[in-house]
């Protein structure tokens, strides 16, 4: 295993991080998310609620 120092390692991290995430990015057509707030009766606590709408 190679010695990474700490910017090293950093730098790394983030290289790793832009190769899995730039595809996703790029292949996503363009949508909005909405994110909303419920009130659960049954688990008695709000809920949070993801859409993707086009």
């Amino acid at each position: 295993m190679p010695h990474f120092t700490r910017r090293g390692f950093i730098a790394a991290t983030v290289a790793a991080s832009a190769v899995r995430a730039i595809p996703m990015v790029a292949s996503r057509p363009a949508a909005r998310r909405i994110l909303t707030l419920v009130y659960d009766k049954k688990l008695g606590m709000m809920r949070a609620i993801d859409r993707l709408v086009p």
